[in-house]
């Protein structure tokens, strides 16, 4: 597993980057006899394969509103706050996109098969630095970095409705309450819960009346459609833990 990082642009140039290198990591795997893979958890004991999205606005003149100040004395602006508290409103409709797929909420548990810490995001919670929550206010950038998101996501979707819900947190003046300082990984209640299947991402997707404020209607209903039939086809499939749990023991 590799970590892959390129420097910040615009949104369009950013999703145009990420899907550009999906394409290319393809054909160099291809020409030296590997294969490459995008699965989010493709093996329940390795870690899951994210695409963090790291997210700031900018004023007319390039300044970044979501800081004051540089170094030791930088701080938080509140309007990096009330993005935040968007983000949090809307994460579990956001999920839809950002995590399309059955496979997707396999990664999203707090911890491996061995016990150990996933790194993965489980509530809709945001920290400073802190790497166990949804939203990641870091040290070392001002932006705010999204970890729920994976590499099966449509950027251009996911940072459709991404910005959508930080922009209606602005204008809401919308409050994030406190930052979480703990490791959430052991949480068993708090926050609110990210959705825990697809078929729950879909339904909250469906039901967020920004959804249908920031994408077209047809859109909405055959996405709607399409994760609904693939959660269905998933549905009838009998794994293999199904078998050796219960075929003897019930």
């Amino acid at each position: 597993q590799y970590e892959l990082d390129f420097a910040h642009a615009d949104a369009l140039t950013t999703c145009d980057r990420l899907t550009y290198l999906r394409l290319l990591l393809r054909s160099a795997a291809e020409e030296t006899g590997a294969v490459v893979t995008f699965m989010p958890k493709p093996t329940e004991k390795a870690w899951g394969s994210g695409a963090h999205m790291n997210m700031s606005l900018e004023g007319p003149d390039g300044t970044n509103l979501f800081v004051t100040g540089a170094g030791r004395d930088r701080s938080w602006t509140p309007l990096a706050r009330r993005f935040v508290a968007g983000l949090i409103r809307h994460a579990p409709a956001l999920s839809a996109l950002t995590c399309p797929t059955v496979n997707s909420y396999k990664r999203l548990v707090p911890t491996l098969a061995d016990g150990s810490a996933s790194w993965a995001p489980v509530w809709a919670a945001y920290g400073y630095n802190n790497r166990s929550c949804m939203l990641r206010l870091p040290d070392n950038r001002p932006a705010v970095e999204n970890r729920s998101v994976d590499m099966s996501a449509n950027m251009y979707l996911a940072a459709a409705l991404a910005l959508a819900a930080g922009l209606e947190g602005i204008e809401e003046e919308l409050d994030p309450g406190d930052p979480v300082t703990e490791d959430t990984s052991g949480w068993v209640t708090g926050a609110p819960h990210l959705p825990r299947t697809m078929a729950a991402a879909v339904d909250a997707f469906e039901a967020d009346p920004l959804v249908a404020k920031a994408l077209p209607a047809g859109f909405v209903s055959s996405y709607v459609d399409m994760r609904r039939r693939e959660w269905e086809d998933y549905h009838r499939v009998v794994s293999s833990w199904e078998v050796d749990r219960y075929l003897f023991n019930i």
